[in-house]
């Protein structure tokens, strides 16, 4: 492994001002989105993490303070529908904090839901996706700006295949990114298979995440050349063998040449989890993690991942069949 791999660099492209990021303030350039956390909840709910809902704004902004003291300037909330988003609270928030915000539209595995939100959902989940993308979430609320879906172990059950299939239908309607959650980093080939396969969505309109927790460098490197985008979420995990093995991890893709598909977001699921109950937070991926990364890596490579590759991954031209990058 070399000591501080550049990688490729990002294929030179013609302007494309029609490209945006959506935000619940409104689009932006992708230029101006800044340093970004890729993947992080200020808000969520699940029956599967009772008792530490992030379901209280002081604390939210409080997060959002801390990660602008770091140097952040964008945090992309994956909390899809149902989850407690609260995204009524997120434009203040965005306000307040100087942090630009993008929200997410989408659904995420059925374990994370009360049956009765399951048994309410609409037959049309694709429309239901758009409506969010393009007129607010709730109707009148902000848009979102990408569609969050989510994997099985190793596999995909029928309600991952029915919201998988939602969202490549939304993503035509609207050019949207779609997030993946891969539990516990695995079933790639078969989220691929059926999104950028089946169902046709290019794959660089598409990110994979919580690569980190599973360290196969075949698997990544399998990803990254199906051209979809790589999100190493979630730092400080011990448990999940992340900090350790990311810096391998990460220069094994750049020095094959996949420095400009790689993401890197801290994903905070809990409310001990936050800086500010004494967890690592939306700092520690700024901080401590980003650090350590320099270190191994170089501080143009890094910067790139929290920089140029999120404005291109989050950006769409917002009208239908939009072409991947």
């Amino acid at each position: 492994m070399s000591p501080a791999p550049t990688g490729r660099p990002a294929a030179p492209a013609a302007p494309d001002t029609a490209r945006t990021v959506r935000t619940i303030l409104g689009d932006i350039a992708p230029g101006d989105l800044g340093v970004c956390d890729a993947h992080d909840h200020l808000f969520l709910r699940s029956p599967l993490l009772p008792g530490q809902e992030l379901d209280d704004p002081a604390p939210a902004a409080a997060e959002l303070r801390a990660f602008r003291a770091a140097g952040g300037a964008a945090v992309i909330q994956w909390t899809p529908y149902g989850m407690g988003r609260r995204a009524a609270e997120l434009p203040r928030l965005a306000r307040e904090s100087g942090v630009r915000i993008v929200a997410a539209t989408g659904l995420h595995q059925a374990a994370h839901y009360a049956p009765e939100i399951l048994e309410r959902l609409p037959a049309d989940l694709a429309g239901l996706f758009v409506a969010e993308l393009t007129e607010g979430i709730g109707g009148t609320g902000p848009r979102a700006g990408m569609i969050k879906v989510a994997g099985g172990f190793h596999g995909l059950d029928g309600h991952a295949r029915r919201t998988l299939t939602a969202a490549a239908e939304a993503q035509r309607a609207t050019g949207a990114v779609i997030g993946v959650h891969l539990e516990l980093g695995t079933g790639v080939p078969d989220v691929l298979d059926l999104l950028c396969g089946d169902l046709e969505v290019p794959p660089g309109r598409v990110i994979l995440g919580h690569l980190n927790r599973s360290p196969d460098l075949t698997a990544h490197r399998l990803a990254a050349e199906a051209g979809a985008y790589l999100a190493f979420d979630g730092p400080s995990r011990a448990h999940h063998a992340t900090d350790w093995r990311l810096p391998e991890a990460l220069a094994a893709l750049a020095d094959a040449g996949y420095g400009d598909r790689i993401l890197l977001g801290g994903d905070t699921t809990t409310a001990g989890a936050r800086s500010v109950n004494g967890g690592p937070g939306m700092p520690y991926l700024l901080r401590g993690h980003r650090t350590r990364l320099v270190r191994t890596l170089g501080q143009e490579l890094v910067t790139r991942f929290l920089t140029a590759n999120p404005a291109r991954a989050f950006a769409a031209d917002w009208g239908p069949r939009a072409a991947g990058t």
